[in-house]
C-alpha cells in the first residue's frame, strides 16, 4: 500500500500542514498543488520521500516547472495549480485538457474548494485548501491518496 498527502493553497501557512502530517503519521510522497509563497525549500524537507511541487498564481519566483507530468502506479498524473484552465468558473477546460494530453489523473488546487470527482474518462483532484478554505463548512482540507497493492486508487479528503 501507498500513501500520498495531496495538499494546496497553504499561502505560508504551514501549521495545519504540519499537522495534517502528524495526524497521518507516514505518507510515501507528497503533491503540492501551488501558492507555496516562498516556502518550497521547507516543504520539500517535511517527509523524507519524494515531494512534487507546481507554482500557482501567487508564486512570482518559483523556479518550479508550471506543471508536471508524472506517474504514479502506472497512471499518468497532471499536477497543475489550475488558473490557466479557468477552474474557478468550471472544470470543463481542465478535465477536456486532461483527456487530450492522456491523463488518468488531474489535480489542481486555486480555488480553495475540494474536489474528488472519479469518472470514466478521467478523475479529478482538488485537496481544497489547507490554509484557506473557501467551501461552505470553512474546514481546510487535503486528501490522502492510496494505492493499493493490487494498483486500485482510493481518495479521502480529510480536515485538520
Amino acid at each position: 500500500m501507498q500513501r500520498i498527502l495531496i495538499v494546496s493553497d497553504t499561502h505560508k501557512r504551514l501549521g495545519n500542514l504540519y499537522e495534517a502530517l502528524e495526524k497521518e503519521g507516514s505518507v510515501d510522497a507528497m503533491i503540492h498543488l501551488g501558492d507555496l509563497e516562498g516556502d518550497e525549500d521547507i516543504v520539500n524537507e517535511m517527509i523524507p520521500g519524494p515531494v512534487y511541487m507546481v507554482p500557482g498564481n501567487n508564486d512570482y519566483y518559483s523556479q518550479a516547472p508550471r506543471e508536471l507530468e508524472i506517474q504514479i502506479a502506472g497512471k499518468n498524473v497532471l499536477l497543475t495549480h489550475g488558473h490557466y484552465y479557468y477552474v474557478s468558473l468550471d472544470l470543463q477546460t481542465i478535465r477536456q485538457e486532461g483527456i487530450a494530453r492522456g491523463m488518468d489523473i488531474v489535480m489542481f488546487g486555486h480555488t480553495h474548494r475540494p474536489v474528488i470527482q472519479v469518472e470514466d474518462e478521467i478523475t479529478l483532484i482538488n485537496p481544497g485548501s489547507i490554509s484557506y478554505p473557501r467551501q461552505q463548512d470553512g474546514k481546510c482540507t487535503y486528501i490522502i491518496m492510496e494505492i493499493s497493492d493490487s494498483g486500485e486508487f482510493t481518495f479521502e479528503l480529510k480536515s485538520v
